[in-house]
């Protein structure tokens, strides 16, 4: 049997990889407490989706968006041989891989903007001038609704906590779904993903 080994995962990747993993790790256990760490957890996972956003783009060849976004027609085709136990064989992300990938740095997002709504609730964070402006309209009305701001401010704090509880509850779930995938894939490919996106290679099989 012959091997062939193939540089797919450039430096920044695998860097932007592990370190999500830490972070959102770090934020999800210490979401109950919405301490310092927390919150501090939650912007080092608002930098790194900014950065992938930009290295889907300018990045390296398997980096870049174009290389894993695929049509439906193909996500069908890899799907169904998926199914037969036979998938077709894809040197970056295949396209239920590419779908996974989107869909995390859509909840990842998701989670964060409704961390930064949550947090400028209070009066703190990147929101949190928006939030001054709309609480002093709030409290001019009060001069002639008392009680009806407080109320409204109360409110849109326990609607982003809740939304912010919901999406990085979704995040974890996807994450499931990407490690089942991850595992699945090592099986029937024959390969190492893990150990791939440590190195940076992938060593194919050949019989």
């Amino acid at each position: 049997m012959q091997t062939e080994v193939i540089k797919v995962w450039d430096i920044a990747v695998r860097i932007f990889h592990w370190s999500l993993v830490l972070f959102f790790i770090t934020a999800y256990v210490t979401g109950e407490d919405e301490g310092q760490i927390h919150i501090l957890a939650g912007y080092g996972v608002l930098g790194l989706i900014v950065f992938r956003v930009i290295w889907g783009f300018i990045g390296t060849r398997y980096a870049r968006f174009w290389n894993f976004i695929c049509s439906p027609k193909q996500v069908l085709a890899y799907s169904c041989s998926l199914l037969s136990g036979k998938p077709i064989y894809y040197i970056g992300h295949n396209p239920l891989g590419g779908l996974i990938v989107l869909a995390l740095l859509l909840s990842l997002g998701l989670t964060v903007w409704s961390g930064l709504e949550l947090e400028a609730s209070e009066g703190r964070g990147l929101f949190a001038a928006k939030t001054m402006i709309v609480q002093s309209v709030y409290a001019d009305d009060d001069e002639h609704h008392s009680g009806e701001g407080h109320d409204n401010r109360r409110g849109g704090e326990e609607f982003w906590e809740e939304l912010h509880e919901i999406v990085a509850n979704l995040t974890l779930l996807l994450i499931i779904f990407h490690i089942s995938g991850v595992i699945l894939s090592s099986i029937l490919h024959r390969e190492n993903l893990v150990n791939a996106m440590i190195t940076g290679i992938k060593a194919k099989p050949h019989i």
